[in-house]
């Protein structure tokens, strides 16, 4: 099994160099992949501040990636929670904050947008001011 940087995922689902792209391709197929969540908050970021992507298109690379039966992502069960709040219009990072921290009692913000947002969707931990 091999890690593999944030740059090689981005190689195939931005489409901006086929030449890379292949071979990103092939490296991912070769053999049993690991992707840590760092790399998945990263290539959220990069996706959606570099090119531009949409939400829609960010989440469902992701699932592929999720899907694929070669690749393990870190702490799957945490990614894909994180996945269905970012679609719900959590942002990424906030969502795999609070999806990684399911174990405590709550969650704590100063950030009152989350918080309203994490209300309205019933999410656990609460998501509470300091």
């Amino acid at each position: 099994m091999r890690a593999v940087d944030t740059n090689l995922i981005v190689r195939i689902f931005a489409e901006d160099d086929s030449e890379q792209a292949d071979i990103a391709q092939s490296t991912l197929a070769a053999d049993s992949v690991f992707l840590p969540k760092t790399v998945m908050l990263e290539f959220e970021w990069v996706m959606r501040s570099v090119y531009r992507k949409p939400t829609a298109a960010i989440a469902a690379a992701i699932d592929r990636m999720l899907e694929t039966a070669n690749v393990q992502v870190e702490d799957q069960p945490s990614v894909m929670r994180a996945v269905a709040w970012f679609r719900q219009g959590m942002d990424f990072a906030d969502a795999l904050h609070l999806a990684s921290s399911g174990h405590v009692d709550s969650f704590v913000t100063f950030d009152v947008d989350l918080r309203r947002l994490a209300a309205r969707l019933s999410v656990k931990p609460p998501v509470v001011a300091p």
